[in-house]
């Protein structure tokens, strides 16, 4: 059974991660900004059925790695420590880009606009990284079933990503206007969200104890 102070951790990670600029955010921002928030919707429901495909592909990968190798715990947690740290970096660099960056997107079906957000998902390696690296960081082996636990910290990242996406896309036209005339304001949001990332690197870096 995961804990309560487990799962929070974990959901501050994710809190974390959602509101750190990639190619699904970017796209999800821009098309509902250049194609309306039912659009940016659609393509959200292709995005979290990508994030589902990822999750249970690592959850069932991810089991039978953690009992077959006896050390795969601590390659993962620096594995992990290093995606984080880099992570924090895309978002600190100078030039980095704000959350609602905004690109130009021509208005596609709604058929098309499912296909490429699952695609968007599908093909962004962060999603990838992320449940590889980040999931075993939380499982406790004498907690109970480790794919019980795999899945449970991969259907909370699920929720969180989609209820702030789903903000995101229909607030989208709102901030992104709001930044525009803000630099100083979206600055700071990349040095926070950045910090952030940096922490949570340090501290799994340096967590040295078994789960």
């Amino acid at each position: 059974m995961v804990s309560l102070t487990t799962l929070l951790a974990f959901a501050a990670v994710c809190l974390a991660m959602v509101l750190t600029p990639g190619p699904n955010m970017a796209y999800l921002v821009s098309r509902s900004i250049c194609q309306g928030r039912r659009a940016g919707l659609i393509s959200l429901g292709g995005v979290v059925l990508g994030f589902v495909v990822y999750m249970l592909a690592a959850a069932f990968g991810l089991t039978a790695l953690l009992f077959a190798v006896p050390f795969a715990y601590s390659a993962i947690r620096i594995a992990g420590a290093l995606y984080l740290a880099y992570m924090a970096w895309q978002a600190l660099k100078p030039g980095g880009r704000s959350l609602f960056h905004v690109s130009a997107l021509a208005p596609d079906s709604n058929r098309r606009l499912f296909s490429m957000g699952l695609f968007t998902a599908l093909l962004n390696p962060k999603v990838a990284a992320l449940y590889l690296s980040l999931l075993p960081q939380f499982v406790d082996h004498e907690a109970g079933h480790v794919l019980t636990q795999i899945l449970t910290f991969g259907f909370v990242q699920i929720l969180i990503s989609a209820t702030f996406n789903t903000l995101f896309v229909l607030t989208a036209g709102s901030i992104a206007g709001f930044l525009s005339g803000r630099p100083l304001f979206a600055a700071t949001q990349r040095w926070l969200m950045g910090t952030v990332l940096a922490g949570l690197a340090l501290r799994m870096a340096v967590d040295t104890s078994q789960r």
